[in-house]
C-alpha cells in the first residue's frame, strides 16, 4: 500500500525495520532511557551493535514526545532516531505526545539532508495504544510533515505484525 502525499512517497510494509537497507533514517521506539529494551527496541539495538547503546545512553533522558538522532552504527542505515512514544491512557497530551513523535522523527530526518525514513507503529506495542488510533495518528502525522518536507522523498511504515500493517494501510488509504 502506498500513496503520495506532496512528491513524497508514504508506504505501508510489512517486516523487520532493521532490514530497511534502502532507507537512509530507521526510527526506534524507545524508552526514556534509551538504553534498549523489547520489541523494536531491543532488535535495533541487537542489530546495530553496542555502540549504539553508548551513544543513546549520553543523549537520555528523553520524554514522550521527544526524540534524538544517533548514527546507525552495524546498521545499513545511516542514522537511528529514537522517539519516545507515550503509554497509552485517557489523558488528553497521549495523542499529542504520539503525534510529536512522528513530526520530530521527520524534523531530525530532514536536519540530516535524509531522502527516506522507515517508521515502526510507535506506542503500539507493550505501551498499549489501539492500533486503528495509533496507526490514525501516525499517518496524519507524517502525511503533515511530508507536506513540509525538502529532503524526505519517501516514508515507510514497516509493521511486523498483519494486524499492525492492516491498520496503517486502512489509515493511508483513508487519508485527505
Amino acid at each position: 500500500m502506498q500513496r503520495e502525499i506532496a512528491d513524497v512517497i508514504v508506504e505501508c510494509v510489512q517486516g523487520d525495520i532493521t532490514r530497511q537497507a534502502d532507507i537512509d533514517v530507521i526510527v526506534n521506539a524507545a524508552n526514556k532511557q534509551l538504553q534498549g529494551g523489547g520489541g523494536v527496541d531491543g532488535a535495533i539495538h541487537r542489530a546495530a551493535g553496542p555502540k549504539l547503546v553508548e551513544a543513546s545512553r549520553a543523549l537520555a533522558p528523553i520524554e514522550a514526545g521527544e526524540a534524538v538522532i544517533t548514527p546507525a552504527f552495524d546498521l545499513a542505515n545511516q542514522w537511528v532516531v529514537h522517539c519516545v512514544g507515550p503509554v497509552y491512557s485517557q489523558n488528553p497530551a497521549v495523542p499529542r505526545q504520539l503525534a510529536a513523535c512522528y513530526r520530530q522523527a521527520m524534523r531530525l530526518a530532514e536536519g540530516k539532508a535524509a531522502a527516506s525514513v522507515a517508521f515502526p507503529a510507535i506506542s503500539a506495542g507493550i505501551y498499549g495504544y489501539p492500533l486503528a488510533e495509533a496507526a490514525t495518528i501516525a499517518v496524519e502525522s507524517v502525511g503533515e510533515a511530508a507536506r513540509e518536507a525538502v529532503s524526505v522523498r519517501q516514508v515507510r511504515f514497516v509493521l511486523f505484525s498483519e494486524d499492525a500493517f492492516d491498520a496503517f494501510a486502512e489509515a493511508l488509504s483513508t487519508l485527505t
